[in-house]
């Protein structure tokens, strides 16, 4: 017995001897953080030496760039080291400086901070993954020391734990920091703390100006840069980039929309990004598109609703997941541009837009107010009846201007739906932001949109109010007047790869009749080919519980200035999933695409169509329904189990990474 006292005492002599000198104190009487103020409490990101080593240094272009490592701190006795890219432009001082923090699976970003250093700022892009550095386009992998977290792994993808703590896993582990269930088992505090370094980094060099410090971060970085503006007030400026929307609850049913989680009341309290938004004071730019699967834009509309507008701005692309356009993506650097250089430049505001429901001819009016110290080029006024917010199409109102205003009227053709809208307003980008350095897999663009908040009305008041169900189905898709104006476009800058996609076919409206044949036009110049895809049952819509699909038909076509139709049945489509049998309607269709090159199916494989690079325009015409019979066009609005939910966030991870290395070539 005495042995086993002596033992258990060595022990926790040796535990308090391993938390001693540990950046954060120790639980008293193992009581754990309930709150954000008890969860920071007694922790300074300015208290331990930093102890910077700087690893790799080399000039390009005017461009300071160092490749760096920094103490995160120490847990559990043992010192956490984070690699950077640290980059700033030749000879500057005085500048402001900026924390970019990746995303999921990724690593730091050369390409992030050498861009913005060409536009004059000093930028630090932290290494929290803990996947190795690459040099950017080159995709060069630096040999040297890399981030080591020492008795903790907060790397992702994990590198030694077994157990996610990015998913809500708060249990205690041989890599965790506390013994018992605790927030600070949350990888998402270790990295929120490595950033809060990051900080103090920036702090601490010469060329800095340590009172303009922003933050800005991709899909996971974006939440971590909501939750970092809302705990660190040295931030002064925020983007969070596809992330950081926050959590809905299954008992919210009030709501139209979103994404519910099961999420505990430590996870609410501590992890949660419900907790971090409110506390929120410094100007923010919500950059996410309609279709992200990982910041989902009901959430967002739900959770950033009390922020004020003198505090907050959104920037929404339309039909896009996990992804912008130019014109929206080039608000980031205005956005810092404003608030961090205290440039002559100043964001238009948050343009007000209100729904009318009592009309008096029963279909919704939307008017929007924009605001008009810059020329307004266009307002485009988006809205649906899908609640599935990952595969909804998000149809544009056509709004005409009427005075200082401009104004759409919404039909609807099912009052048992909700309707979700939002606004963007258009303007042209200043000269003197048009010659500037864009990051990887973004062009200079002559437009930049700011976008109103986003409302959403419930079936229940739709009827209240006497709205009447007045829409029809329309057989004519895309008429090509309007461009590529439904459709998210990818690859643009790969004449082989270039990929149109809509999910416009999945909108009650446009969706095909029965035993229908689908036809279009297009030109090419020569001899190509052109692979159609319909991406079937994406994210579960229409019948959860089961994968996603794709159908395939690969069409040839012939060098000719002139318009070719192109016709599709049914019988045409091939799967590429051997299991699938074959394809009866076109009601599961969540997702249309063409372009030259694709995969498909041949004697049970799968091959690969290369097509050649497209001569002529990209440009269709008369995507419409000929034939067939229309039979069912309710929407079909269902949500995924948490499994099936984890399974499809995980593919599109992959997708998505996949995606964003094609466009850095």
């Amino acid at each position: 017995m005495k042995h086993k006292l002596a033992v258990a005492l060595l022990l926790m002599f040796w535990v308090a001897n391993i938390h001693a000198e540990d950046s954060l104190p120790l639980l008293k009487d193992g009581k754990v953080p309930h709150n954000l103020t008890e969860l920071w409490a007694g922790y300074e990101p300015k208290k331990e030496p930093l102890e910077i080593e700087i690893k790799k240094e080399w000039e390009s272009d005017g461009v300071i760039c160092r490749v760096v490592r920094y103490k995160v701190g120490t847990f559990k006795g043992t010192a956490s080291i984070m690699s950077a890219f640290y980059a700033f432009p030749k000879g500057g001082k005085n500048l402001p400086g900026l924390v970019q923090i990746h995303g999921g699976g990724q690593s730091a970003s050369l390409d992030s901070v050498f861009a913005y250093a060409k536009r004059g700022y000093a930028g630090i892009s932290i290494n929290w993954g803990g996947n190795k550095l690459n040099f950017g386009r080159s995709q060069m992998v630096y040999e040297g020391l890399q981030t080591d977290w020492g008795k903790l792994d907060a790397t992702h993808p994990p590198q030694r734990n077994k157990a996610n703590h990015f998913a809500g896993s708060l249990a205690p582990d041989e890599y965790t920091f506390d013994a018992v269930e605790s927030p600070r088992n949350s990888n998402w505090f270790l990295v929120l703390i490595a950033a809060r370094r990051a900080i103090t980094f920036l702090e601490q060099q010469p060329e800095v100006d340590p009172t303009r410090i922003g933050a800005f971060g991709h899909s996971m970085g974006g939440k971590l840069t909501t939750n970092l503006a809302g705990i660190d007030k040295r931030v002064k400026a925020a983007v969070p980039s596809c992330g950081g929307s926050g959590d809905l609850l299954e008992s919210q049913t009030d709501l139209p929309g979103g994404r519910r989680e099961k999420r505990t009341a430590l996870e609410l309290a501590c992890v949660s990004d419900n907790a971090y938004i409110p506390l929120i004071t410094c100007p923010t730019l919500w950059l996410s598109p309609t279709n992200d699967f990982h910041a989902h834009i009901d959430n967002m509309a739900w959770n950033w609703r009390n922020l004020p507008d003198d505090r907050v701005r959104f920037s929404i692309s339309p039909h896009f997941n996990h992804r912008h356009s130019d014109e929206h993506i080039l608000t980031e650097y205005l956005w810092f541009e404003e608030h961090l250089k205290g440039a002559m430049f100043k964001m238009p505001q948050t343009p007000k837009m209100a729904l009318e429901l009592k009309t008096t001819d029963g279909i919704p009016m939307i008017t929007v107010t924009p605001d008009e110290s810059k020329p307004v080029q266009r307002v485009d006024i988006y809205y649906s009846s899908d609640s599935h917010a990952l595969t909804r199409f998000w149809s544009d109102a056509k709004a005409l201007k009427v005075g200082k205003q401009w104004k759409a009227t919404c039909p609807v053709m099912n009052l048992q739906e909700p309707i979700f809208a939002f606004a963007n307003v258009v303007y042209e980008t200043p000269a003197q932001y048009m010659a500037v350095a864009q990051t990887a897999g973004h062009n200079n663009s002559a437009t930049f949109a700011i976008s109103s908040r986003m409302l959403s009305v419930a079936p229940t008041q739709l009827q209240m109010a006497g709205i009447k169900a007045t829409d029809k189905p329309d057989r004519l898709i895309d008429d090509g007047t309007r461009g590529w104006h439904d459709w998210y476009l990818l690859n643009w800058g790969h004449p082989p790869l270039w990929t149109a996609t809509t999910r416009k076919l999945k909108d009650p409206k446009w969706r095909g009749p029965d035993g229908a044949t689908l036809q279009l036009e297009i030109k090419s110049l020569t001899d190509n080919k052109l692979v159609l895809t319909f991406n079937c049952n994406a994210w579960g819509a229409i019948n959860p519980g089961k994968p996603a699909v794709d159908y395939i038909a690969v069409k040839e076509l012939k060098g000719s200035p002139e318009w070719q139709q192109l016709s599709v049945s049914l019988k045409d489509l091939v799967s590429i999933n051997e299991k699938a049998g074959p394809l009866t309607n076109w009601q599961s269709v969540t997702e249309f695409s063409i372009s030259p090159s694709g995969t498909t199916l041949k004697d049970g494989k799968k091959i690969k169509v290369d097509g050649k690079a497209w001569q002529g325009p990209r440009e269709i015409r008369n995507l419409r329904w000929v034939g067939g019979e229309y039979k069912n066009t309710a929407t079909t609005n269902n949500a995924l189990s948490p499994e099936d939910f984890k399974k499809n966030f995980n593919d599109a991870i992959k997708k998505s990474l996949e995606q964003e290395k094609l466009n850095g070539k």
